[in-house]
């Protein structure tokens, strides 16, 4: 498969993915294309005994966080209320969402690859149990094995900070 071919086949899963970190469609179609930017240049590199959709997710999340750690989003203090709970709640839900993100780095496989597909690429089990050549029923359960694990994981870090 030609590069042009890889790119067609995977931009939209890869837009949807980082368009659901960012919560913003210009950042996720300028870190996507990002993303393609610095797989083309890394081509030459690639395993191809490894999943390239898993290859092209890696270099997406990093180019996301790179740009994240460039630009650190700015809050507009104004539209906060008196309390100030949004702007905790805006830093707990970053915090929180980066831990998961290093922990799903760490992940086994397929597990990181199934909660990763469901989760940000947004599809459905069917489908990604017929990427997987297994059923939906296993995508199911594989996302759930997955979602377990992070929740423990993340019960274990809120325990040590109490």
């Amino acid at each position: 498969m030609d590069f042009e071919q890889i790119y067609q086949r995977y931009f939209h899963d890869i837009y949807l993915y980082i368009k659901s970190l960012s919560n913003n469609e210009s950042i996720a179609e300028e870190i996507t294309q990002e993303a393609f930017f610095k797989a083309l240049k890394a081509i030459d590199s690639f395993d191809a005994s490894t999943d390239i959709r898993a290859w092209l997710f890696t270099i997406a999340k990093n180019t996301y966080f790179s740009h994240y750690k460039r630009n650190k989003k700015h809050l507009d203090f104004t539209e906060e209320h008196s309390t100030g709970v949004q702007l905790v709640n805006h830093i707990i839900n970053e915090e929180e969402a980066f831990i998961i993100h290093q922990f799903l780095h760490s992940m086994d496989e397929p597990y990181k690859e199934v909660f990763s597909l469901r989760m940000f690429g947004e599809l459905p089990f069917e489908k990604i149990g017929k990427l997987f050549g297994k059923s939906d029923g296993w995508a199911r359960v594989t996302f759930y094995r997955a979602r377990k694990q992070i929740i423990a994981y993340m019960e274990e870090i809120n325990h040590e900070r109490d």
